[in-house]
């Protein structure tokens, strides 16, 4: 099995349903330790993202999550724009003009979004920021690989399993980097809205794979 635009744009299509159906779960989470705008800016980002596709179909997974990334890093406000926009950009860098992925492709994938956040944001993992999520992600996309018997979408679930655990791990961290670091210790108790929207993003890579 490979992944190829088709599977991109059900991707992306599926971001903007994730986004919009958890946009008020995510504006709650933001709410308690940032500035509430998290689930509006999600939404708002892959609405613009499913419009873009509506004009012109992309022809590879490359070209879909370039145009991702330009979108979202001109649509998306606060710190999820430019982090995410990063995230896409580098994957789609990593992708380059290939029509299919397969397993080691995406793994690479993954791991240049991973790091594309990091740089970006200056974030490790324990600071309770999406970099929880992803550093899981892959990790376990890794794991799965390596170990020569999980194909794409095994590697997909593989991910979107740990970027989930990741989220609720999230939960008793003390925050220490973005917004919620102005909390200190009351930041503990609150789930990450940008670990939980990197799980919901890795969890729709998976729908529309299956």
């Amino acid at each position: 099995m490979v992944l190829d635009a088709n599977w991109a744009v059900k991707w992306l299509t599926l971001c903007a349903q994730a986004m919009a159906e958890h946009r008020v779960e995510l504006i709650e989470l933001d709410r308690a330790i940032g500035d509430s705008d998290h689930g509006e800016n999600m939404d708002r980002g892959f609405q613009a993202v499913l419009a873009k596709l509506g004009e012109s179909t992309p022809e590879t997974p490359g070209a879909a999550l370039k145009m991702t990334a330009m979108t979202l890093m001109s649509k998306v406000g606060g710190a999820a724009g430019p982090l995410y926009g990063t995230a896409f950009l580098r994957a789609a860098t990593a992708f380059g003009d290939s029509a299919e992925v397969d397993a080691a492709a995406l793994t690479g994938a993954l791991t240049a979004a991973r790091d594309g956040i990091v740089a970006r944001g200056k974030a490790e993992s324990g600071d309770k920021t999406m970099v929880d999520a992803w550093t899981p992600a892959v990790d376990a996309a890794r794991a799965a690989a390596d170990g020569g018997t999980a194909d794409v979408l095994g590697v997909l679930v593989a991910a979107a399993e740990a970027a989930e655990a990741g989220a609720v791990a999230t939960d008793p961290m003390i925050a220490r980097k973005g917004r919620a670091s102005y909390l200190g210790e009351r930041s503990a108790g609150h789930r990450d809205p940008g670990a939980v929207s990197s799980a919901l993003i890795l969890r729709a890579a998976v729908g529309a794979a299956a």
